[in-house]
């Protein structure tokens, strides 16, 4: 077997620094944009004022990062052709999103905001294998000249994990469904023309059918977003949502009826393996991090690297980063040319422990860096802050850890 990396995707890391060296990084220095980044970068960001959503300044240089990013073919990379994208692989997309996390903090990859110069478009994918065709003419453009938006409406007050027991309904009226419920953290409603709300619309509670995924226009009569629930790290997009008498027509249906967790778990595979590496990147860049200041650092004469105090736990954490590593781009390469189902317990494997070990490092950091690792001068209560959000959200760490277990002890279907 062959560990290194291919040349074609040496050549696209060295492609995509000299991009951000030329095009992105002049951009994050210009006009103040670096207050985003450093000390400043939770309140730049962050509109306290109208519920603690992004700023509108925030958001606009993001904006312009992915036209920069697009029209030096970058942004699309993992898309299909069709799409003009590059038909990039899960090994390829999981080297990419480390690289580009080892990199640290910067407007190149800006996780808090799931904003890449590399992006992921997972709502275009979930299009094209489940839209209609005229769903796919109207909504595809949208996508990317960003007049459509979509938010994500999944997780209720009362139910998280156990997304088959939503109580929020859609019922058919005519030629309308009508749907009633509540939604919360239902990301991107600061600025989503539409959500995909998943109602229940036929069957029992606890049964994975029965369950329709619906295109709701969020300037719709009855479509309230509540307030914005302030998170661990700020600005955040997960709102709070109460559906009264909702109607929306037949063709808003996105997928099969009553089959609407498909859409959900569609990419759920790509996705997870994409967050770990990506985790995994901003960990080994915590452990870089603390190694260069415990060189430099100079106590009782000589340099804090020299005490095994010091030394120990970052060797750990730098030995658990290299053994991920090959897990992930071992389960990436798999992910290439076996059915994604064959693998699913080893991108759990890899996307719980790389949240976790994203946390570990940048605590580790942290207390190697003394004051400064503790103050916002440093990055890394950022990246702690951003990255224990994934050990709950997108399937939290218990539940990827039970898949696992059903493998390990034969109790899958």
């Amino acid at each position: 077997m062959d560990f290194d990396i291919p040349e074609e995707i040496k050549a696209t890391l060295d492609a995509l620094d000299d991009f951000i060296e030329r095009e992105i990084e002049p951009l994050e220095r210009q006009d103040d944009n670096i207050r985003f980044f450093d000390h400043r970068r939770e309140y730049a960001r962050t509109d306290f004022e109208a519920g603690g959503v992004p700023r509108q300044e925030w958001e606009q240089l993001l904006a312009e990062m992915r036209r920069r990013a697009d029209g030096a073919g970058w942004l699309r990379w993992a898309l299909p052709k069709e799409y003009g994208g590059h038909e990039a692989s899960n090994l390829e997309m999981a080297i990419i999103r480390e690289h580009l996390a080892t990199r640290g903090l910067g407007l190149h990859n800006d996780l808090q905001n799931e904003s890449s110069i590399v992006g992921n478009f997972p709502t275009v994918l979930m299009m094209r294998d489940f839209g209609t065709d005229e769903q796919r003419a109207e909504w595809m453009p949208g996508f990317f000249d960003g007049s459509r938006r979509l938010a994500f409406g999944l997780t209720e007050p009362d139910h998280g994990s156990d997304a088959t027991y939503l109580d929020t309904t859609a019922v058919l009226d005519g030629d309308e469904w009508v749907i009633n419920g509540r939604k919360r953290f239902n990301s991107g409603l600061h600025h989503a023309t539409h959500d995909i709300v998943f109602a229940r619309t036929s069957g029992d509670q606890g049964s994975p059918f029965g369950i329709t995924a619906l295109l709701v226009p969020t300037d719709a009569p009855g479509f309230s977003v509540d307030f914005f629930w302030w998170t661990f790290n700020m600005p955040t997009d997960h709102a709070e949502v109460t559906l009264t008498d909702v109607r929306v027509p037949r063709s808003a249906v996105f997928g099969p009826v009553d089959r609407g967790l498909e859409l959900a778990q569609h990419f759920v595979h790509e996705n997870r393996i994409r967050q770990a590496a990506s985790s995994l990147g901003a960990a080994q860049f915590c452990i870089n991090e603390a190694v260069a200041y415990a060189n430099q650092r100079q106590t009782w004469g000589r340099p804090l690297s020299r005490n095994q105090a010091i030394q120990f736990p970052l060797v750990e954490l730098h030995t658990e980063a290299a053994m991920l590593r090959q897990l992930v781009r071992a389960t990436a390469w798999a992910l290439d040319r076996q059915h994604h189902m064959e693998v699913t317990h080893e991108v759990a494997m890899c996307n719980y422990r790389a949240n976790r070990l994203a946390c570990d490092a940048a605590d580790r950091a942290m207390q190697t860096c003394g004051g400064l690792g503790y103050s916002r001068h440093m990055p890394f209560e950022h990246i702690y802050r951003h990255h224990r959000r994934y050990r709950i959200t997108e399937g939290s760490e218990e539940i990827q850890m039970r898949k696992v277990g059903q493998q390990l002890f034969g109790l899958g279907r």
